[in-house]
């Protein structure tokens, strides 16, 4: 594990997410620019550009900081294929493989119940891994055919996210 800095005090808007590495985020900036945006769409920025594994909302510092040091390491690399451009409802263009692996889901359900076990929150809704590529996109043209983008993730973090403008994530911790 390796941190960045965790505050002792102090809500923290957090989450954990798949982080990428500059190679998978060169890959998910091509696999955005292949789409046909219309001018409304606002694209994400490419520094935060992620898998969410769970969001947690506000979480208190203290309780970020026992959080922190109870979250597991990846204990072998995941291979994620993420191959199908699509856009769901309200707009969200999303980028999100044909099946789950196996080592994805099974991350996720420890970590909902590392979760649980400390009293944060877990999202009800079955887990749909995506990457979003831009919001407000109603109208917006996915590629005909792209190369997929091949995720190898060697580790997860902890992720920040911090009020703007501009909007920003910091991960603080990398498991």
């Amino acid at each position: 594990m390796m941190r960045l800095g965790l505050a002792n005090n102090g809500a923290m808007r957090l989450f954990l997410a798949l982080w990428p590495d500059d190679a998978v985020r060169g890959c998910l900036a091509r696999a955005q620019a292949a789409w046909a945006w219309p001018q409304r769409a606002a694209r994400v920025p490419l520094e935060r550009l992620h898998l969410t594994l769970h969001f947690l909302d506000e979480v208190d510092g203290r309780a970020a900081g026992r959080l922190a040091a109870s979250l597991p390491p990846l204990t072998s690399p995941l291979a994620l294929r993420l191959d199908r451009p699509v856009l769901w409802p309200q707009g969200i263009a999303v980028l999100e493989p044909s099946s789950v692996p196996a080592g994805l889901a099974s991350l996720h359900a420890e970590l909902a119940a590392l979760l649980r076990g400390q009293g944060l929150p877990v999202e009800a809704r079955p887990f749909r891994p995506h990457v979003t590529l831009a919001r407000h996109a109603q109208g917006a043209m996915p590629p005909g055919k792209s190369p997929p983008v091949e995720w190898r993730a060697d580790g997860y973090a902890l992720v920040r996210s911090v009020a703007g403008p501009p909007l920003r994530y910091e991960p603080i911790a990398f498991f």
